[in-house]
């Protein structure tokens, strides 16, 4: 019997047959909130990114151990029959299967929905796929650049005048993980009360779409095309970073209160007063007079003798942080979001759980599987397989 201080998702069964990044790292999300997580994966290959550098240790990829610690690893050749058998027998035991090949595979492994849900009609069945299960897209390949590009946010993204760059993080493959775990959650709620599961259809595409803000609302009202503003906002200014002495400050003046304030602190009462800046609108409309007034000031001093000015003042900022200011920020570390994972004797610092709960705990943080490590464990325990079946499948190259 579970606790109120126990993880939110102990005791859920989730078969993860995922790879790469948006699917595990969906089902990781899952992991950390303490459900059982079984990756599959094909014997003697597994999971690509297994391959992708840097490696720790005994040639263990940073990349792979970053998302999908906490799993458990099974190997099955879903090519043979036993092994789809053994699939299907993985999935009537579970309340939740993940998997994002592209649209089709899964139906021709005889692991397709409808197969999983005429064996267990209350699984919630994920799919996350580039494109989704329909459409005039639905069957072509995917990565995060690609869906950077299409949905558009690779358009608005970059220096005015320059061609457009990708965002820093695969932003595209992430969202959709999010989105998937949203929908999962969703459908387990209904499924518990009715004993009735889904499919939740999960596109990279759509949910990029989904996150390009007012952009489309902008284009559908003004009849222009968004383009990359630089670390500027469209509609809000100031809203930017600056260069200061030695580095980079973030400045968001979000009402005309806070720019009043922002004159106050940089002693420039001439640009509270000036017309050209008197509201919101206007100081959007006249950026391209403003910015180099502000940039002016900003040079003088350096970041931290602003962020000290500003934050007494009341006015939002911070600096512009690079991966080892954001590893060594006390904040972050007070929040327990650099964690240590340990692989085998090495410990590798990775972002920890970011959701905090009043009493529940998330799962403790545990090392990602090696290559099938849990497969006898797992079809022993969920299936009842005796050793000598163990040994037989082994021979016969299934798992």
């Amino acid at each position: 019997m579970s606790s109120p201080s126990d993880p939110l998702l102990s005791g859920l069964k989730v078969l993860d047959f995922t790879r790469v990044l948006a699917g595990p790292f969906a089902t990781m999300v899952m992991a950390d909130l303490g459900a059982q997580v079984v990756k599959v994966e094909l014997p003697g290959q597994g999971d690509d990114s297994r391959e992708f550098g840097p490696f720790v240790g005994d040639r263990r990829s940073a990349y792979f151990l970053s998302v999908n610690r906490g799993k458990q690893s099974v190997t099955l050749d879903l090519r043979t029959d036993a092994g789809r058998d053994l699939a299907l027998r993985l999935a009537e035991q579970s309340d939740v299967l993940v998997e994002n090949f592209r649209p089709g595979s899964m139906d021709r492994f005889g692991l397709g929905y409808e197969q999983v849900a005429a064996r267990n009609r209350r699984i919630v069945y994920a799919s996350v796929s580039g494109f989704g299960q329909t459409g005039p897209y639905a069957h072509r390949p995917a990565y995060d650049v690609i869906v950077q590009a299409m949905s558009g946010l690779a358009s608005i993204t970059g220096l005015p005048g320059q061609p457009p760059v990708r965002v820093g993080s695969s932003t595209a493959d992430l969202n959709a993980a999010l989105f998937a775990v949203i929908g999962i959650q969703a459908c387990l709620a209904r499924a518990r009360s009715t004993g009735q599961g889904e499919h939740v259809d999960v596109s990279m595409l759509d949910c990029q779409v989904s996150l390009l803000e007012n952009a489309i609302a902008r284009y559908d009202v003004e009849g222009q095309v968004p383009g990359p503003l630089g670390s500027r906002h469209p509609t809000i200014t100031p809203f930017q970073f600056f260069a200061t002495a030695e580095g980079n400050l973030v400045i968001a003046a979000g009402n005309d209160r806070l720019w009043q304030r922002l004159c106050e602190v940089i002693d420039r009462p001439d640009l509270a007063k000036d017309p050209r800046f008197d509201n919101n609108a206007l100081r959007t409309q006249n950026h391209s007079e403003l910015e180099p007034e502000l940039a002016a000031v900003f040079s003088q001093q350096t970041t931290a003798h602003w962020l000290e000015l500003l934050e007494a003042a009341g006015v939002p900022c911070g600096p512009v942080n690079d991966i080892a200011d954001v590893v060594d920020d006390p904040h972050i570390a007070q929040r327990e979001m650099i964690r240590t994972q340990m692989e085998g004797d090495m410990g590798v610092r990775v972002p920890g759980p970011p959701l905090k709960f009043s009493n529940a705990s998330t799962a403790e943080i545990r090392p990602a599987p090696g290559l099938g490590e849990h497969t006898t464990t797992i079809l022993s325990q969920w299936l009842g397989l005796a050793p000598s079946e163990l040994d037989s499948l082994q021979e016969a190259g299934v798992v």
